[in-house]
């Protein structure tokens, strides 16, 4: 029996503050489950490298521009823009600290151990919802990947993040011309018309194709200057 058939085994197991988080190995890949709902593996990483791709590249390009990601996952969005010297500050916003402690000195270490040494990069324990409302700094760019896409959230407290009140606390972290990314398990027309009502520009979907079904998206859009 071939490792793609193999059962999955569960490598820890917490009770976070918003509910269970599950890490484990299934084969070679490394997985994320979160209250039983399957959130992303070590399998491919093409969409969330597109993520921080997309966004640096609607910067026009702005000098060292300083990015906020939302949700530090299995670490592939960190892990990507911390190869890129272009970047200026790297933050990372999680709320599970489980999810920080496995990248620090657990299974996923692997992943992001390079990162997490960067000078650029900073890690915050929050909830990005409290993050964006509350913080006083600003970024020319956020990355969001927190949940499965704007209608697909890995819990009910984040379904107003892709608000029109929760898109004006993105754009409020963001300087003028900043852009926000927001990383989707399928493109979202729907999606699309909210960020224009919520004042957002230059509006476009970026397709990543996948092995089966509908293909991963990135939605992007431009705070106005």
């Amino acid at each position: 029996m071939t490792a793609a058939y193999d059962s999955p085994v569960v490598l820890d197991r917490r009770e976070g503050p918003y509910g269970e988080v599950v890490l484990r190995r299934h084969g070679t890949l490394l997985q994320l489950i979160a209250n039983g709902c399957f959130l992303m593996d070590t399998s491919d990483g093409r969409s969330e490298r597109l993520l921080v791709d997309a966004a640096y590249d609607a910067l026009d390009g702005r000098s060292t521009p300083d990015v906020l990601i939302g949700g530090l996952g299995v670490g592939f969005s960190l892990a990507h823009a911390a190869q890129d010297r272009r970047w200026g500050r790297i933050t990372v916003v999680e709320r599970e600290p489980a999810v920080v402690e496995w990248h620090r000195d657990g299974a996923l270490s692997g992943i992001t151990a390079g990162a997490l040494a960067d000078p650029r990069t900073k890690i915050v324990q929050a909830d990005l919802v409290t993050y964006v409302n509350e913080t006083s700094d600003t970024f020319d760019a956020l990355c969001l990947d927190i949940d499965n896409g704007p209608g697909w959230t890995v819990t009910e407290d984040n379904d107003g993040l892709y608000s029109p009140a929760g898109l004006a606390a993105c754009a409020r972290v963001l300087r003028p011309g900043g852009v926000l990314a927001v990383w989707s398990a399928e493109p979202s027309p729907e999606f699309e018309g909210t960020l224009r009502n919520a004042g957002f520009r230059q509006v476009r979907t970026e397709e990543v194709p996948v092995a089966r079904g509908v293909p991963d998206a990135v939605h992007l859009a431009v705070r106005p200057g």
